[in-house]
């Protein structure tokens, strides 16, 4: 079975790195396509990935399967819209990777019974260890969605939700997660050096023991909750430091702050959509 063509419409970071992810998974790069106004980025893509590139976004779904809209969501009803004739031509599966941006509002731009994709990628996914949260709408076929999820996952893990409204709930959790752990560790790493390390310790001693951290909840198979248990000895200087967060009210603060980002997630989408 040959492998489906995929066009991306953007070239910026997120599609550069599943264009890299998907080509370092033998994905045939003659079978790529990546459409972008700036001509630097076509050529620099073009050199590293042998993909195709074209500044026609039309040009380009209209040799796609699939299509990977990659665009900022600020624009993304325009250029929706600037290739809804080739989409209502070529029938290809629409995958988009813009925050915020419901179906309804780009089945509305695509216009008739499109079948869409809603991604929602985060960060580190620009690394191949992402987390990313899938949504398709009834249109979407079994094989669609397979190609969609082998598409994502050369960034990272994918889950699929069954309704839209939980990618808001995703976007609180992954998509803005990674921010919250960076404050984390920003904080324990000033702390640190207020104790007395050097600058360069504290920031090598703090992402480490994230990163340890990390490994140990992904590969030990038990919950954080466990884990935490685990390590916090009796009177010990674990417990002082759990004993003092949870006192100034850490549980609550962190679902206010999900909360917060999930609340803000539903506002844009109202934002962004037509009402």
């Amino acid at each position: 079975m040959s492998a489906p063509t995929i066009a991306f419409i953007g070239g910026g970071n997120m599609a550069t790195s599943l264009v890299g992810g998907l080509v370092a998974h033998d994905h045939p790069a003659d079978s790529i396509w990546v459409s972008d106004p700036d001509t630097a980025r076509l050529n620099l893509l073009q050199e590293r990935y042998a993909v195709c590139t074209s500044a026609d976004n039309a040009l380009a779904v209209g040799r796609a399967d699939i299509v990977v809209l990659a665009v900022k969501p600020q624009v993304m009803k325009s250029v929706v819209e600037s290739v809804r004739e080739a989409v209502a031509e070529h029938r290809p599966l629409v995958m988009s990777v813009a925050a915020g941006v419901r179906e309804a509002d780009m089945r509305s731009w695509l216009g008739g019974d499109t079948a869409i994709v809603r991604c929602m990628p985060n960060t580190p996914a620009l690394l191949g260890a992402g987390a990313t949260g899938l949504y398709a709408n009834p249109k979407v076929s079994a094989t669609q969605r397979s190609a969609a999820e082998n598409i994502m996952r050369a960034a990272g893990i994918t889950l699929w939700v069954d309704e839209e409204r939980l990618l808001d709930a995703v976007t609180a959790v992954s998509g803005s997660g990674p921010a919250y752990y960076f404050l984390l560790m920003e904080l324990m790493e000033k702390t640190g050096t207020e104790l007395g390390l050097e600058a360069e310790a504290a920031r090598t001693l703090t992402l480490h023991t994230a990163l340890g951290a990390a490994r140990m909840a992904l590969e030990s198979g038990e919950a954080p909750g466990t884990l935490r248990q685990q390590v916090t000895s009796p009177a010990g200087t674990t417990e002082a430091a759990i004993k003092s967060f949870l006192a100034g009210g850490m549980e609550e603060q962190v679902r206010a702050a999900l909360t917060a980002a999930h609340d803000r997630a539903i506002e844009l989408g109202a934002e962004l959509g037509d009402g």
